[in-house]
């Protein structure tokens, strides 16, 4: 009897819960509201058999109790009962997989004329890159990557000379234009994620990933790596700012590009999270992928410096 109430109790308790708690998403601030509508539908489904589970489980527990004169009836078969339970199971995955399919479908469907940029992982941080004046990315390759050229780009490919490098944690993104996030890994697996943006892709050693959005409104939003990647996982953050076409035009022309930053290392002067240096001064230290860098984890820009 007690084991029937509590269960009852689970149930009711976890509707009231839903109903009254103070938590949900965060703001949505991209185009795919239709992954809210995909979640939304699949937690009515699965919250659905979950209280039907949990107060027919009660039920039982209550109807088929233990009596000293009552007898146990075993019914190895019950076709009609395996019937509506094939029919409903298939019925609730139908409701949860389709609107997950159609969502996927637009999720890898980039619209013509998107812009693009590059998110580069390595443990534990977030580099950026975006095509310069020709509009497109020069090629890279794992063979290129030295201190000079951490994003590994073709010296020799034209196309890459105008790259515009982001060594920092902070990417700018403007408001209301479509965007492809081309998602490549210097080392292991890592995952790009802004909770706001409702959207999400794996960083795949050796290939590129991809997924696009549009931003919808202004703001400064957290950049999280939702792959356990080593030791320093908790650490890799950064920040997407999203800004009016003005602010982001500024922004774009303070920024370096591939030329620009070999000139720099011939010339014995490198820029980091865009502060300029001389090699060698304090302030700013290089050893292979490891970077001193200004507050690489702290998306609030406060002024700690960490070494990883």
């Amino acid at each position: 009897m007690i084991v029937a109430i509590v269960l009852i109790l689970i149930a009711v308790g976890s509707v009231v819960f839903h109903l009254v708690s103070p938590w949900w998403w965060t703001p949505i601030a991209s185009n795919w509201g239709f992954i809210d509508t995909t979640i939304i539908i699949t937690f009515w489904v699965t919250g659905v058999v979950f209280v039907a589970v949990v107060v027919f489980t009660g039920y039982c527990v209550y109807r088929y109790r233990y009596q000293e004169d009552r007898r146990s009836e075993y019914e190895p078969e019950n076709s009609k009962l395996e019937w509506w339970l094939t029919i409903l199971t298939t019925i609730g995955v139908v409701i949860m997989l389709a609107p997950g399919l159609v969502a996927w479908q637009q999720f890898i469907t980039v619209p013509e004329g998107a812009d693009e940029f590059e998110a580069v992982g390595l443990q534990w941080q977030w580099n950026f890159r975006l095509p310069g004046e020709d509009g497109v990315l020069g090629k890279t390759a794992i063979k290129y990557i030295n201190d000079e050229n951490p994003f590994g780009i073709n010296p020799k490919d034209p196309k890459g000379k105008d790259d515009v490098l982001i060594e920092a944690d902070d990417m700018h993104l403007p408001l209301g234009r479509p965007v492809k996030v081309l998602l490549r890994s210097i080392d292991v697996l890592h995952d790009f994620y802004v909770p706001q943006f409702r959207a999400k892709m794996d960083l795949v050693p050796g290939t590129v990933t991809y997924f696009w959005l549009t931003p919808t409104r202004t703001g400064t939003f957290d950049v999280l790596c939702a792959e356990l990647c080593g030791v320093g996982h908790h650490t890799m953050r950064g920040i997407v700012v999203v800004e009016k076409e003005s602010a982001y035009k500024a922004w774009l022309k303070e920024q370096s590009t591939f030329a620009q930053t070999l000139a720099r290392a011939k010339n014995g002067t490198k820029k980091f999270s865009n502060l300029d240096v001389s090699e060698g001064k304090a302030g700013a230290v290089e050893s292979g992928s490891a970077r001193l860098r200004l507050n690489p984890a702290k998306p609030s820009r406060e002024k700690a410096k960490r070494v990883f």
